[in-house]
């Protein structure tokens, strides 16, 4: 017979039925996770922002006041994660670009980044200079411009992230691994009540349809889908419950109300909720970038379970405040809590990160020799916004100067030039002085560079007209190997065009003209017929597009090329011919050939 339990033994037997219990019940372990994406570079507040259409303006933004927003919420919740979905650097202004992104990795590292999604901007200068980023060091070719730290207060030579890029998808064709590594795992709380989370990490699936040929070269991205349903094994192996997936891939809302905590529309027409659609159970959290859109949605996984999907806008102007609620037992979430702030500057309560406003304003200072040179004058706002047929006062200007800087015989004899929407960044010009010391209506050097931020080249090539035709055309979804997205091009003076969005692809374009100093010639007629297919014509684009970035794959078989000089130099060049006594650059003037786009359809929005 057994032995009879003492009274201390049995005490514990009887008790471990409520310990269970109690192990069971315990309160869940709340992790805080602040997301944004699309950085791009901007150190300080780029202006006023507001989270509905209904409310007031409020000065938004700028790294010094990211950080007082991230060290409060770290105060309030120590168990706090702070990540960013992509394009953190890339197409940033001049006060981080000049410096080859080092200050916005440098400030990134004294708020708190934990990771970092790679986005398609990053691969902008290649896969080496991005490895630079995270490892450190100076640039291997500008001597002049890296490594300011002893006059910034930063480590020299330059230190790198001290968080971590991640890029699940992007792979080395030599070897198949991953350019960085696919996730992060994160652990909060103490002893039992000890929890994981894991952070995945990639960019869009296209991205080398968007992004230079050069940039990208030697990668392969792989499907995002697949890619995270892949990992889910692996983390649960790890002893991962609680996935969070960040990805540089998103959506917009289809309504007008303007609210930063809505989903209009649920993102309908957006890539993101097919690529949510196909994800397996175990991700809890999907946040998202790329569209520089914000929204707060919960959409349903491939089990038909919702979970929220979030984006923050774009340039620090919004962050997304997320509560993970975790089971300290099981590892599982429990629930997640979400609201998109907008980076107010105007609280009383929560001034601006001392030390980070000292190191942005020491790079602006470096930068403000080059940055607040005066190089012309408008007339009135040109901006980058667009009308229904997707005309772009910026994208016209910018256009016109590629033009003019490779219309010479012997710079490329271009007839005309195209200029892709995306390359022409916000807000445009605009004529209100920037308070840098300029005047109402003068453009800076800081300023143009901010519009045009890629420093890419100019090429000149020849098309044929069939060759010109195609190429309009697959400047709409799905038409010729174009993406999802319309990327109606915006042409020099010379060219104008019509389009109708009710036709079929490759009948959508028509009635396309040339003017040359011998008078109009008529390329594509009323009924979308090429009039003389064989016949050449000279066309400057930059070299993103020559390689048939944007997916305009047509380009790449132009023939004939010619390189040319900087798209910055060439809008520098453009404008220095309105400056006083030359009348300042008017967009409405005569002469400027609007509409050079015309739309046939009644469609009242750009596509």
């Amino acid at each position: 017979m057994p032995k009879p339990l003492s009274c201390a033994a049995a005490a514990l037997v009887c008790a471990l039925p409520l310990l269970a219990l109690a192990a069971k019940t315990q309160p869940p372990v709340t992790v805080k996770v602040l997301a944004l994406n699309d950085f791009h570079g901007q150190l300080a507040s780029p202006g006023s922002f507001r989270a509905r259409a209904a409310d007031p303006l409020v000065p938004a933004g700028g790294a010094d006041m990211l950080a007082a927003y991230v060290a409060r919420a770290r105060a309030a919740q120590p168990n706090t994660v702070v990540v960013s979905a992509g394009d953190l650097v890339g197409a940033s202004p001049l006060a981080s670009a000049l410096f080859h992104d080092e200050p916005t990795i440098e400030v990134m590292n004294r708020i708190g980044l934990d990771f970092n999604a790679v986005g398609n901007h990053e691969f902008d200068d290649g896969k080496a200079e991005l490895r630079r980023l995270q490892r450190g060091g100076c640039h291997p070719t500008d001597g002049t411009n890296s490594c300011r730290g002893a006059e910034v207060g930063t480590p020299v030579p330059f230190e790198g992230a001290r968080f971590n890029f991640l890029a699940a998808n992007v792979v080395q064709g030599r070897n198949g691994d991953t350019l960085f590594p696919a996730y992060g795992i994160k652990t909060f709380g103490q002893g039992a009540r000890r929890v994981k989370v894991a952070f995945i990490g990639m960019t869009l699936k296209d991205t080398p349809q968007i992004v230079s040929p050069s940039g990208v070269r030697g990668l392969q991205f792989l499907d995002e889908v697949q890619t995270v349903n892949a990992l889910v094994p692996r983390l649960r192996a790890a002893g991962v419950e609680s996935v969070v997936v960040l990805i540089h891939q998103g959506g917009v809302q289809t309504g007008t109300a303007a609210d930063i905590n809505a989903c209009e529309g649920g993102l309908a027409g957006s890539p993101i909720p097919a690529i949510v659609a196909g994800l397996d159970n175990a991700v809890d959290l999907v946040i998202t970038g790329h569209s520089h859109a914000a929204y707060n949605c919960r959409l349903p996984l491939a089990s038909g379970r919702a979970i929220p999907v979030t984006s923050a806008s774009s340039t620090g102007r919004v962050l997304s405040d997320i509560d993970l609620r975790i089971d300290p037992v099981s590892g599982d979430v429990l629930g997640v809590d979400v609201v998109n702030r907008v980076v107010d500057r105007s609280l009383p309560d929560l001034p601006p990160d001392a030390g980070v406003a000292a190191l942005t304003a020491a790079y602006q200072r470096l930068a403000a020799p080059v940055a607040n040179s005066v190089i012309g004058q408008i007339a009135r706002d040109v901006p980058n916004s667009k009308d229904a047929a997707c005309n772009m006062p910026a994208g016209e200007l910018v256009a016109d100067a590629q033009w003019a800087a490779t219309a010479a015989a012997e710079r490329g004899g271009a007839q005309f030039a195209l200029m892709n929407p995306g390359g022409v960044r916000s807000p445009g010009f605009l004529y209100t002085a920037s308070g840098a010391g300029d005047a109402d209506g003068e453009v800076t050097y800081g300023e143009a560079f901010t519009v045009q931020p890629f420093g890419n080249a100019l090429v000149t090539l020849t098309l044929t007209g069939q060759q010109l035709k195609d190429t309009l055309e697959q400047q709409f979804p799905n038409c010729f190997g174009q993406t999802t997205f319309a990327r109606v091009l915006l042409p020099s003076r010379q060219l104008r065009y019509q389009w109708d969005h009710g036709q079929a692809c490759g009948a959508k374009v028509r009635q396309v003209t040339v003017s040359l100093p011998e008078g109009e010639v008529l390329v594509v007629d009323g009924d979308g017929r090429v009039l003389e297919p064989a016949r050449a014509w000279r066309v400057t684009v930059n070299n993103f597009l020559a390689d048939g970035g944007d997916a305009f794959s047509v380009l790449r078989g132009g023939t004939d090329r010619l390189g040319g000089g900087q798209d910055i130099d060439a809008l520098s060049a453009y404008l220095a011919n309105y400056r006083a006594p030359q009348p300042p650059y008017d967009p409405q003037a005569p002469g400027q050939g609007r509409p050079r786009i015309t739309r046939l359809d009644g469609g009242l929005s750009c596509p």
